[in-house]
């Protein structure tokens, strides 16, 4: 059984790739992600910001607003979903 690179919960059914690195900057390498935890990256984040500084996982984990959404869905099941909201 696989993890989400994010959440560490198991994987459902549906998974999601991401490049670290966005493809955009160069990135080639990818992690699988569950589809909302996938949004939530990039409803939080601009490809420009996590290509300075929240490629790495931990990093990634330590912002405010994805710590917040990990503490929400920790409890979750794997094919969990629900609408992600865009950041302001």
């Amino acid at each position: 059984m696989t993890a989400c690179w994010l959440c560490r919960r198991p994987l459902g059914d549906r998974v999601e790739w991401h490049h670290p690195l966005p493809k955009s900057r160069g990135g080639r390498d990818v992690v699988p992600l569950h589809p909302i935890c996938h949004r939530t990256i990039h409803a939080t984040l601009s490809n420009a910001e996590l290509a300075r500084g929240h490629r790495d996982a931990d990093r990634l984990r330590a912002h405010p607003a994805i710590a917040r959404f990990l503490g929400w869905i920790a409890d979750k099941p794997p094919d969990f979903h629900a609408p992600t909201r865009r950041r302001h």
